[in-house]
């Protein structure tokens, strides 16, 4: 008998089952929505920041694959969008990505695929480097060493 909570895909010509762990699901399409244009990151959770603190990299992190009452697929996306992206634009390309991604690893079709807009990331302020301030100051360091060297 199946665990219930795998998803089982069934041959009838052969009559034999594969089985796939959500969590196999989750890690697919995480990888796929962080390459989608206008996805600036994952929503992560207590596990995926523990995994970071420990060196490993949590693939699924904003991903949640389940089934409903009629044991259909459905998922549920977090994303943070990246400033200035128009967001349906965004969530249809990512819904249409993932659907396709899955479909083509596993031949499975979801119902749904919900995605959540969980922040908005704006670009870095830039900063200058150590070197370009450096750079501010040698000619006042010259000036000094040239007047220490004349008084002298």
């Amino acid at each position: 008998m199946a665990d219930s909570s795998k998803i089982v895909l069934d041959d009838k010509n052969n009559g034999e089952e594969i089985e796939i762990d959500p969590s196999v699901l989750e890690v697919i399409m995480g990888i796929a929505a962080e390459k989608v244009d206008g996805v600036a990151g994952m929503r992560g959770s207590v596990r995926s920041g523990i995994n970071r603190v420990l060196g490993r990299e949590d693939r699924s992190k904003g991903v949640t694959v389940g089934l409903d009452e009629d044991h259909n697929l459905i998922a549920d996306v977090y994303i943070n969008v990246e400033a200035g992206s128009y967001v349906p634009k965004v969530a249809l390309a990512l819904q249409t990505t993932l659907q396709q991604q899955v479909k083509q690893m596993t031949d499975l079709d979801f119902t749904e695929i919900n995605v959540h807009v969980t922040g908005l990331v704006f670009p870095e302020d830039e900063y200058p480097d150590d070197s370009e301030t450096s750079e501010l100051f040698s000619d006042i360091d010259e000036k000094s060493k040239n007047e220490s060297t004349r008084e002298s």
